[in-house]
């Protein structure tokens, strides 16, 4: 595999104006070709996206999805630059996918990773380091792990993170990419909440069991 420095990132960066970790991506897909890395922002859109990141996205969307039964729910607010963009069928499509995108994901709990609480990376830190199978490591390598672990369960939490549940080649943060590049505007993912049936209720369990004894012992009188 080609070696990818951060001088070759930030050249490709410069070039198309995509994020760096992106860039990184894109290189090594490409074999560290910067050509090819182009061609390949493009075809994913993120060539362009991120010179769109810092401007205002207030207009947009809040829509909404109830999967098959009525068990699940999910309300989701997509934002975009103008009300034009919010009408237009491609923005709605792409609403209405997230908010089922929240559905099929039950672990999911934040939009992405820089909305976790630190107390949380810190809670998860505190388990990992105590695993049986980090005992008797060196305390460098211990931290090395356990960074790993914790970002590879931060991004389960993220919605941005996920493999997009229609095409589990890109994730959702590169679907809204996408989108931005078909679109022109800046498009944010700016919160969600999942209902689901019955959460949060306490429910009487049942004792099968002494049912049936509390049966037989009534027909015995």
């Amino acid at each position: 595999m080609a070696q990818i420095s951060a001088k070759d990132v930030k050249e490709l960066r410069d070039k198309t104006g995509a994020g760096m970790m992106d860039c990184k991506k894109a290189l090594k897909e490409s074999g560290g070709d910067s050509e090819k890395a182009i061609e390949w922002l493009r075809q994913k859109g993120m060539a362009s996206a991120s010179k769109k990141e810092g401007r205002v996205a207030a207009e947009g969307l809040v829509g909404s999805y109830i999967h098959t039964g009525g068990r699940v729910g999910v309300l989701i607010e997509v934002n975009c630059e103008t009300d034009f963009v919010a009408r237009r069928e491609e923005f709605q499509d792409l609403v209405r996918n997230i908010a089922m995108q929240v559905a099929a994901c039950p672990n999911v709990e934040y939009v992405r990773v820089e909305d976790i609480p630190a107390e949380i990376a810190e809670k998860e830190k505190s388990i990992e380091m105590g695993r049986e199978d980090l005992a008797g490591k060196p305390e460098n390598i211990r931290e090395k792990i356990v960074e790993g672990r914790i970002g590879k369960r931060l991004k389960e939490l993220a919605l941005l993170e996920q493999p997009y549940i229609r095409d589990t080649n890109i994730t959702v943060d590169e679907l809204v990419k996408q989108m931005v590049a078909q679109l022109g505007e800046n498009i944010r993912v700016r919160r969600f909440v999942r209902f689901v049936l019955g959460e949060g209720i306490e429910k009487e369990e049942s004792d099968f069991a002494a049912e049936v004894a509390a049966q037989a012992n009534v027909g015995k009188n």
